[in-house]
């Protein structure tokens, strides 16, 4: 039977990749800053969400993946990759 989660009992696969190119960008960047370029950006998404994004509590949509990726500066594919 399919699961909807990943291996680890995650609802998403690219929140720890989400953190980690967080916390490497140039400029300080915090939940709350992340989640104010996101609204930006057009996505309706608060400092909370990314939070459970990033601790894989919050499944992620692809409208939300394809954002996230462009607001980051990466690829959807490396968000992706574990």
């Amino acid at each position: 039977m399919y699961k909807n989660r990943s291996q680890d009992n995650r609802n998403n696969i690219c929140g720890k990749k989400i953190k980690t190119i967080r916390k490497n960008l140039p400029q300080k960047t915090s939940q709350r800053k992340l989640a104010d370029m996101l609204q930006v950006a057009g996505l309706d998404i608060d400092k909370n969400a990314i939070q459970r994004i990033e601790s894989g509590m919050r499944f992620v949509t692809d409208i939300e993946l394809k954002i996230i990726a462009n607001v980051l500066q990466v690829s959807y594919q490396d968000l992706l990759d574990s």
